[in-house]
Parts: structure tokens; C-alpha cells; sequence
């Protein structure tokens, strides 16, 4: 079958044949619909060598939709045929976070070497993808499998990222969000269904806030070095009650601190290398930082729920597993509006 690997260090991904995957006793094959292309990928891509935590070749992809094409043994609960989303944070399944559905926060992946699809372990980008366990797949029913992939990731990291700060989003306040690409334009919708917040979002092109204002937010304002008085302006000087960075570079990690407000969230959910200080007098009075990863099973679910309620429509350009390196090459050039997703079958 063909897939898309990252191959060797520093290396743009290629389209490789591979063998086909069979499901061993308690796994599943899916033949994937759609797969998910994520800034994360081109992080990874970007690690030198000691700092990369699994063995290279790796099929890429973290988000995957699928139809289950076969099952291994002693695996129930499932037929060939069925539609289903894969879940990406494997865990160890029997740890207390794991016992939660948390398995974002596995207390023994590391120790026991367990890796997500696409970031460790032979991800989504191929035209069949072994899931280990079938408690790491949830049915779609009749969603649509390009709109749905990225809500795997893309909607599973903001929904986890929101559900932390619900106390705080209450109506009067305000949540910023920085960054309104794949993640971030999810997240306006999200905030918008769940919550009674005020949205602002930051962006760096017109293009962006553009797609911002479209998905709901209330307010879009150029992330530049005046975003900040900004933000402040158009809270009366107080700052945003929930701040939620999507890009995590260092510009805009401080730019996160600076628009807080006293008992603010500042949430730092990209993975751009930015780090925020935190001490007495550093940030607002009681101010909370925190950098949260993905999501829960249980989570996953409710987001689908969501979908199924119309509450996120997911922007997607689609291509064609031999298009996956110009996807790449796109996003990281900051030309992708929304979320690529690869067609590995289509």
C-alpha cells in the first residue's frame, strides 16, 4: 500500500510503498477515509536527531477516519464496514487516568514505550492503519469523514483546552484566541456553542481573521506588537478572563501573559518553544498557566456529539495521498485556511 513516512532527519515526508498491515489478536485494521495534516507533524520534522523519540521510518498522521476492514482476534463490539474516528493519545488502559478515559495523561505510556498513531507508532496517512485496541475508536454514524477527521485533534485539543476554563467563560467575559488556523478557528466555535463569551481572535493575515470573524468570533484583531493594548482596549483594561495560544511561539506566549487578567487562564496549547514566566508580580494576581494535551476518550465523544448537533463546521482543502508533501510544504508556508486532509483512498 502506498503511505506517507518521514523518513530521515530533517527530511521532507515522502510517498513510499510499504506492506499491507494485518490486525494481530486485539487489533483493528481500518481502511482510512480521511487523515489530518497538523502543524505537530512539521514540529517533529523540525527535531534534530537525540531529540526524536521513536525509530524513523514513520507513517505520519494523528488524525484518522475509517472504515474497519478487518478484526483481529478476540475483538468485539465492532463489524467490517462500520465508520469510525480514531482516538490518538494511547495510554496503557489500566492506570487511574487511564481507568477516566484520560489516556492524554497516561501515567505509564512513556515507561511502556506507547506512542500515538502518527507520532511514534504507523499513523493515518496510508490506505490502512492498525488501531491497537478497539477502545481507541468512536462511531461517527453518518458525519461526514473530511469534516470529522480533524476533530480528532483539531477539535479534541480546543474542546479539552475549553472544558478546563468553563467556570471562567461565563456571560460578560472574555476568551482570546490566538492563532485561528486549524485549531484555532474550531475553538471559536467551540467557545461560541458552549460558552457566553466574548471572542477575540489574533491572527497575522487578513485571510485568517477573515475565517475568524466567518466561524463566529466577535472581534479580530492583527496579532502584531500593538495586539496586546489591543486586547486591553476592548476590555476596558482589565485583559480576557481565558487566554488560549494555539501557536505557542514565543512572541505569542507573551503576548498571552500581557492580555490576562487578574484570576485569568492563560492556556498554552501550540508547541512553538514558547515559555511563559510565572512568579509573584510576573503575571496578573492569581493568574493560572497551564499547557494541556489533546484530550480524552470521553471528550472525543462529546465533540462528535457536537458535530452531529451542527455546532462545528471544520474548513478543509483536500488532497490526495500523492499531494501530502505539497500539503506539508503549504502549511508550513502558512498558506493552508482551515485544516488539509489527505484522501489516502480517494
Amino acid at each position: 500500500m502506498k503511505a506517507v513516512q518521514y523518513r530521515a532527519v530533517g527530511a521532507a515526508p515522502e510517498v513510499v510503498t510499504v506492506p499491507d498491515p494485518e490486525p494481530g489478536p486485539g487489533q483493528v485494521l481500518l481502511k482510512v477515509t480521511a487523515a489530518g495534516v497538523c502543524h505537530s507533524d512539521i514540529a517533529v520534522m523540525s527535531w534534530p536527531a537525540d531529540q526524536i523519540p521513536f525509530p524513523l521510518p514513520l507513517t505520519l498522521g494523528h488524525e484518522g477516519v475509517g472504515t474497519v476492514a478487518a478484526l483481529g482476534d478476540g475483538v468485539d463490539g465492532f463489524a467490517v464496514g462500520d465508520p469510525v474516528a480514531v482516538y490518538g493519545p494511547w495510554g496503557c488502559g489500566t492506570c487511574v487516568n487511564c481507568a477516566e478515559g484520560k489516556e492524554n495523561y497516561c501515567l505509564r505510556a512513556k515507561e511502556l514505550g506507547i506512542m500515538p498513531p502518527g507520532l511514534g507508532a504507523p499513523g493515518a496517512m496510508a490506505e490502512y492503519m492498525i488501531v491497537d485496541n478497539p477502545r481507541h475508536l468512536v462511531p461517527i454514524g453518518g458525519l461526514d469523514p473530511v469534516k470529522t477527521v480533524p476533530l480528532t485533534d483539531a477539535g479534541l485539543t480546543p474542546y479539552h483546552a475549553i472544558v478546563r476554563s468553563l467556570a471562567k467563560l461565563v456571560p460578560g467575559s472574555t476568551a482570546v484566541v490566538i492563532g485561528t488556523g486549524g485549531l484555532g478557528h474550531v475553538a471559536i466555535q467551540l467557545l461560541r456553542a458552549m460558552t457566553a463569551a466574548r471572542v477575540i481572535a489574533l491572527d497575522v493575515t487578513e485571510d485568517k481573521l477573515a475565517l475568524a470573524r466567518t466561524v463566529g468570533a466577535h472581534e479580530a484583531v492583527l496579532s502584531d506588537e500593538k495586539a496586546a493594548a489591543r486586547i486591553r482596549d476592548l476590555t476596558g483594561g482589565l485583559g480576557a478572563h481565558v487566554v488560549l495560544d494555539f501557536v505557542g511561539a514565543p512572541p505569542t506566549v507573551q503576548t498571552a501573559g500581557a492580555v490576562a487578567r487578574v484570576d485569568g487562564d492563560v492556556t498554552i496549547v501550540g508547541i512553538g518553544g514558547g515559555a511563559l514566566p510565572v512568579g509573584f508580580g510576573i503575571l496578573p494576581y492569581g493568574a493560572n498557566v497551564c499547557a494541556p494535551y489533546w484530550g480524552s476518550r470521553k471528550e472525543l465523544a462529546e465533540v462528535l456529539d457536537l458535530a452531529h448537533a451542527g455546532a462545528v463546521d471544520v474548513h478543509v482543502e483536500t488532497y490526495s495521498l500523492d499531494e501530502a508533501p505539497l500539503a506539508y510544504e503549504r502549511l508550513h508556508d502558512g498558506r493552508i485556511n482551515g485544516r488539509a486532509v489527505i484522501l489516502p483512498n480517494g
